[in-house]
């Protein structure tokens, strides 16, 4: 139990300092579209899928798809800044279109990145079977 929280403990310290790579990386457009967060939340749900795939063809144990999956999956994603920034866009009357863009293709391009993830991560050579 205790190796699994330091797993997530690392994991989580390399994820978020993925994500302020990446929110110092990628500009804000100027409609106020906010594409680092968006950015980031699509690449986490895209590395999720394909470390969930991973894990269920047995490719990977449980101890790295915990810290993929929980700790650097869960710094690098911004589920907190993602609802923050809908609503600071929301409060500009101009800006309320472009929350709603952003909230909708957000989930829509999020769900499809896992599934994606998914799919790319059980392509491949199984892992060989060792319950013999």
């Amino acid at each position: 139990m205790l190796n699994m929280i330091i797993l997530i403990f690392v994991g989580g310290a390399f994820g978020a300092m993925c994500r302020e790579f990446v929110m110092l990386s990628v500009p804000r457009l100027t409609d106020g579209f906010p594409m680092d967060i968006f950015v980031v939340n699509i690449v986490a749900a895209f590395l999720l899928g394909v470390a969930t795939s991973l894990f269920k063809s047995n490719r990977i144990n449980q101890y790295v798809h915990v810290m993929v999956g929980t700790g650097i999956m869960g710094g690098l994603s911004t589920f907190s800044s993602f609802v923050f920034g809908a609503v600071e866009m929301m409060k500009d009357p101009s800006g309320v279109f472009v929350s709603i863009c952003y909230l909708v293709l957000s989930l829509v391009i999020g769900f499809a990145a896992v599934e994606f993830g998914l799919v790319a991560g059980a392509k491949g050579t199984p892992a060989p079977d060792t319950s013999q």
